[in-house]
């Protein structure tokens, strides 16, 4: 995909964004675009950089590993958002400046001790992915241990536990995605009241089901495809 493709596709998305968050009685500007780059070369994620984009998301440690060197100079903020394995953890805490898809509290604290053992200044953000619907393919945990999970999380002194993240089920048409993207959000506001603390990121909706997730809270939503277009195949 050329440089002016990014371009014109990060212009629709952010129209789309502006008119969903209006439609929501918010403002655009309080949803963070995440621009899923898993697949995509590191040249491809400098054209996405100088069209604008700051926050990329990345599935895989190893994959990040592997392109990163190529992305050298951006100030951008990398995020973990595909499952981490337990031995992949402390790789994860050097190299993400936020991991989105915390859903073992063993994997918190792998994350927690290796940035106490570098000695990193500043917590490491983390989000909690819950498993909203009961789908064997999908990772993040049951609702009925999210609230424990948190509780433990939110003492780990490294850690900065600041929402919650989804991945509802591929439905055709978007609206029929909406109840699991409430059903998050009223799961972050149980969570944060009963703990007393604050979580101010619901980070949910991908390429086509985002203006919906919007409509429902979203702060963060992670765009890939209607970015950079087809992944190539693998």
């Amino acid at each position: 995909m050329t440089p002016t493709s990014v371009r014109e596709n990060l212009q629709q998305i952010q129209e789309r964004i502006a008119g969903a968050a209006v439609r929501a009685g918010r403002k655009a500007g309080e949803i963070t675009l995440i621009a899923v780059s898993k697949t995509h070369p590191a040249s491809a994620i400098r054209e996405a950089y100088e069209a604008g984009i700051r926050h990329f998301g990345e599935n895989r440690v190893q994959e990040w590993e592997g392109k990163r060197a190529g992305t050298d100079g951006l100030a951008a903020t990398w995020h973990l958002i595909g499952h981490l394995q337990s031995n992949k953890a402390a790789r994860a805490a050097r190299l993400f400046h936020s991991i989105d898809s915390v859903d073992d509290f063993a994997i918190a604290q792998r994350l927690d001790r290796t940035r106490a053992d570098a000695g990193t200044i500043g917590k490491l953000r983390v989000l909690i992915e819950v498993r909203v619907a009961p789908e064997e393919t999908k990772s993040g945990v049951e609702i009925d241990e999210l609230s424990a999970l948190a509780e433990r999380i939110v003492d780990l002194p490294q850690l900065g536990l600041a929402g919650l993240m989804c991945i509802p089920p591929f439905l055709e048409k978007a609206e029929q995605v909406r109840p699991y993207f409430r059903r998050l959000r009223g799961l972050r506001e149980d969570v944060a009241k009963k703990l007393g603390v604050t979580l101010p990121v619901l980070s949910m909706g991908m390429s086509h089901d985002f203006e919906v997730a919007i409509e429902e809270g979203a702060t963060e939503v992670r765009v890939g495809t209607a970015i950079f277009g087809t992944r190539e195949a693998k």
